[in-house]
């Protein structure tokens, strides 16, 4: 009983004040959505017509041709035979299962969104790698970005832009960028001092130094970042597909909503076989620039 009594005397704020405050943060947001909604529409405008067209690309190409292109792609990352066998093997099984279309869709969003996050998440690593200021004002970002829960994120997103393809992206892209950023940052920090000099003293400007020196040396830890968005990307699937994104995704959405066991096993399966291609390509290829970066030290 104390401790309850306790509890009642905490100070809170009064519930009309928090309710005023909530409508008119909401009033605010709602306003901002109706006034430049159309306007930011417009801009993701090349966006959503690329997705189309890469998503029509994949699902309509017959399978043949596709998993010719996808186990060459694999192959000339990894240079191994025994994965390019594997993701045979894998798309084989899933068309038998009739899951190519949703595979394919996923797919086509998780490469459009890992790009995104790369051509975005590398720049802003290699800016707070430059400066401890923009380390200090970034960091806690995405410090934000990696614990707040995805729904809380969806609402917002959804708000300004309805539901479809281009806010599944932009809530997969902010769940799943923060590694590429940290380790891109933690590479080009990581690399030797003395290595540096070196080039400063061979002549070379910034650019050259960053382009030649840090960013080839810190592409091991560039890769395991841009590994980790692959990994964080995919496993925002599901919930990306809550607000229109067709895919493996809806699929498992449908199997818990009607306990759908085997439904969702499969599809889930699916999503876990395109993880590990992903993780094993990635990860082989990080291995080959290594040793030719260190090869070419060597020299």
């Amino acid at each position: 009983m104390a401790d309850s009594s306790w509890l009642s005397k905490f100070p809170k704020m009064d519930r009309s004040t928090l309710l005023e405050i909530r409508k008119t943060l909401d009033g605010l947001y709602r306003d901002f959505s109706r006034e430049y909604g159309d306007l930011i529409e417009s801009f993701f405008d090349p966006l959503l017509d690329f997705l189309i067209w890469f998503e029509k690309l994949l699902v309509q190409s017959p399978w043949w041709a596709v998993l010719i292109c996808i186990t060459g792609f694999v192959y000339m990352a990894s240079r191994s035979k025994k994965l390019s066998v594997g993701v045979v093997v894998a798309f084989l099984l899933i068309g038998y299962f009739g899951m190519w279309q949703d595979t394919m869709r996923t797919l086509s969003i998780i490469t459009v969104c890992t790009l995104l996050a790369i051509a975005l998440g590398v720049p802003i690593g290699i800016l707070m790698a430059r400066s401890n200021r923009v380390q200090s004002v970034v960091t806690p970002i995405l410090d934000v970005m990696q614990t707040m829960p995805a729904f809380v994120y969806l609402i917002p997103v959804v708000m300004l832009l309805g539901i479809g393809k281009v806010p599944g992206v932009i809530a997969v892209i902010i769940y799943a960028i923060p590694p590429v950023i940290r380790l891109t940052n933690l590479g080009i920090r990581l690399v030797n001092k003395e290595v540096l000099e070196a080039a400063t003293a061979y002549g070379a400007t910034p650019m050259q130094r960053l382009l030649g020196v840090q960013l080839p040396l810190a592409g091991p830890t560039i890769m395991a970042g841009i590994n980790q968005t692959i990994m964080m990307a995919l496993a925002m699937v599901v919930i990306a597909s809550m607000i229109g994104v067709k895919g493996l995704g809806q699929p498992v959405l449908k199997s818990i909503t009607n306990q759908y066991f085997t439904l969702g096993l499969f599809n889930g399966l699916a999503i876990v076989a395109l993880a590990i291609i992903f993780d094993r390509t990635s990860q082989a290829y990080a291995k080959r620039t290594q040793k030719h970066v260190q090869g070419g030290h060597h020299d």
